[in-house]
């Protein structure tokens, strides 16, 4: 598939908003299991540290790409606790023009607790996330590009028949709702899309569903991104792989919400016609960027600033 042109317009960022609510054990989970009573689990661990962090996929993209000089327009359904969360996509300019709210449900919440080996307990509430097929994606206007991100199964099924239905260009970006979606599902989602992004450990687990390898994919698509980690990414098309380096942290602080960075920088080097090389390299920066903080949606800086230390590290954007 050749890469689609992009007309001018809007990003529609189809996917998740969320609360995560993050606390931390001051000590080790296997120090408070016993393996021999594990079918008779019962126990409590006291956090004396939370914190409350605005997430969600969409949320994190759209507030990725407006750090970039760019507006993504969330397409989610939210709860009728989401007061605060507005008010916070207010003050940082994120749009909030299609975002449906059901009020017998609350925002979609994880409960993360991490122990001092970073291991993770955590419970997820989708809560309104089960409505997101009553957004239609054409209900949004001046729309040039999209992404469905995780959402519920249904709004993502249905969001990405929207789009090709509508001819509008969008990445498939299947992040932990992968598990979801059987074989067929997601060969129907990659007939559909232009552009597909995954991790390593989810293009390992959506070749062996839809029995498709790298080359099989990109006869359907312009791209298949595979992220890994700390490793940088691998841009796969009809032309031939292509290998992108990481973006050296100052510091590791946080993981969160680096692959939703990471998209945001997709959609930024689509929207504006880059070449491969630079919009995978912006991509990784902003995840990069991202893990130097704590939470999802807590760095910041300037375009200005972006491309200054885009250039120190791969020269001129």
């Amino acid at each position: 598939m050749k890469q689609p042109v992009i007309k001018p317009g809007r990003a529609l960022i189809c996917g998740s908003m969320a609360y995560d609510t993050i606390m931390v054990f001051n000590d080790h989970f296997r120090n408070h299991l016993l393996p021999d009573k594990l079918h008779m689990l019962n126990v409590s661990f006291l956090v004396l540290a939370m914190r409350r962090e605005f997430g969600g996929c969409a949320g994190n993209i759209a507030y990725n790409l407006k750090l970039l000089g760019d507006s993504g327009y969330v397409m989610a359904t939210v709860g009728h606790d989401f007061a605060p969360y507005a008010e916070w996509m207010d003050s940082h300019g994120v749009p909030r023009d299609y975002l449906q709210t059901v009020q017998s449900e609350h925002t979609g919440q994880a409960f993360i607790t991490t122990d001092l080996d970073n291991n993770q307990i955590t419970a997820f509430h989708p809560g309104a996330m089960g409505h997101s097929h009553l957004n239609k994606v054409a209900n949004a206007s001046d729309v040039s590009i999209g992404i469905v991100a995780p959402d519920g199964r249904d709004g993502m099924i249905e969001h990405a028949a929207q789009f090709a239905a509508a001819g509008i260009p969008f990445i498939f970006d299947p992040g932990q709702g992968l598990p979801m979606f059987g074989g067929e599902d997601l060969r129907n989602f990659i007939d559909q899309a232009s552009w597909v992004t995954v991790n390593d450990y989810e293009w390992s687990l959506m070749a062996e569903r839809t029995g498709w390898n790298e080359s099989a994919v990109t006869n359907k698509v312009a791209a298949l991104i595979v992220t890994h980690g700390g490793s940088g990414s691998t841009v796969f098309t009809a032309d031939g792989k292509l290998d992108i380096p990481p973006a050296p942290a100052r510091a590791v602080v946080d993981p969160t919400g680096c692959g939703d960075a990471y998209r945001a920088g997709l959609l930024h080097g689509l929207l504006h016609g880059l070449p491969w090389e630079k919009t995978a390299r912006i991509a990784s920066l902003l995840g990069s960027l991202k893990i130097e903080s704590r939470g999802t949606q807590n760095h910041g800086f300037t375009p200005a600033q972006f491309r200054q230390r885009y250039e120190t590290l791969f020269g001129a954007l």
